[in-house]
């Protein structure tokens, strides 16, 4: 997939000519709503005969609309796992856009004329709630403006359990920890990636010895708790449990970590890039009276990761 970055305002000459299908959308985790957008749109292309484009942003609309602080800014995905994602789906090219606060206040028309009409797009694909342009255009208004230069085709709500299938909505779910509707929402399990760094080496002195993970700053993290996953280390997956937490047990005021217990696995793999797939929440987090506790439950956890992956034996997919 061919990835241009724009920054507004763009120099149109670094467009690449020739018309295309163009798929519109912040795509926060790709979800399958996001994926039924796209999925339209590659049908359109491959029916036109064109390239299939993404135009998306490289953060949140509501950073620069100030209805997101920066300090409450977190993504399901990051914009290389966005990217991979896409890619996955067969998209041919992404135009990554910074939103600024010039591209904010560009009128609806204008915002035409530059990201729709100057991209070549001769049809655009969008959810139904799609907006743009300074004053939060429409769908409706999108079709309007159209003016018989490019086609609009408009995606409808997808639905899980009556609820919309959204972004806000997963993001909920993970902060709850519910693992196994988000994955449900997605399509696909839940992904983390990070670089494994020094803990304080206390499992391994309780006969658990875990990877600490350092996750991207911006990623959401799963809510506070123990869960079944899985992890990519050096191309191959392993079953594991992972803990989210501030480990209690051995006092108050720490730093959240994500430490994860490798099952059947002895390497030392520190520096390594690990991508963390994440399956179902077992418990949550508890302060134990002393390690003899903590152990006792640490070998629960063990079996019940052990029991859940026997149990979803060809059900859950990567």
């Amino acid at each position: 997939m061919e990835v241009i970055h724009l920054h507004h305002p763009y120099q149109p000459e670094i467009i690449p000519a020739g018309d295309i299908v163009l798929a519109l959308g912040f795509f926060d985790g790709v979800h399958k709503g996001h994926q039924q957008v796209i999925l339209t749109a590659k049908r359109e292309a491959e029916k036109r005969h064109l390239p299939l484009a993404v135009m998306t942003f490289n953060h949140h609309p509501s950073l620069v609309f100030k209805q997101l602080s920066p300090l409450d800014e977190s993504y399901l995905t990051t914009i290389q796992e966005k990217e991979e994602l896409l890619t996955e789906l067969g998209v041919d090219r992404l135009y990554l856009v910074e939103f600024t606060s010039a591209l904010a206040a560009l009128a609806p028309d204008a915002f035409i004329d530059q990201y729709i009409v100057g991209l070549h797009a001769q049809a655009i694909i969008a959810g139904f709630d799609y907006t743009f342009g300074a004053n939060r255009a429409t769908m409706v208004e999108l079709k309007e403006d159209a003016a018989g230069r490019f086609d609009v085709i408009q995606v409808a709500k997808l639905t899980y359990q009556v609820d919309k299938i959204s972004s806000t909505r997963i993001r909920k779910e993970i902060d709850a920890g519910n693992v196994a509707v988000a994955n449900a929402l997605l399509g696909y399990p839940y992904r983390l990636s990070g670089v494994v760094v020094h803990g304080e080496a206390r499992g391994r002195t309780l006969g658990f010895p875990t990877v600490n993970v350092e996750a991207p700053v911006k990623k959401r993290i799963p809510g506070i708790g123990v869960y079944a996953v899985k992890i990519l280390v050096n191309g191959q997956w392993y079953e594991a449990m992972a803990s989210v937490g501030h480990n209690v047990t051995f006092g108050a005021d720490r730093g959240l970590t994500i430490e994860i217990y490798i099952l059947d696995f002895k390497q030392m793999v520190y520096g390594e890039h690990v991508r963390v797939a994440w399956f179902s929440r077992l418990r949550g987090e508890v302060a134990f009276d002393g390690a003899d506790s903590l152990i006792k439950q640490l070998r629960q956890d063990e079996q019940a990761t052990r029991d859940y992956f026997e149990t979803h034996a060809g059900k859950v997919t990567l």
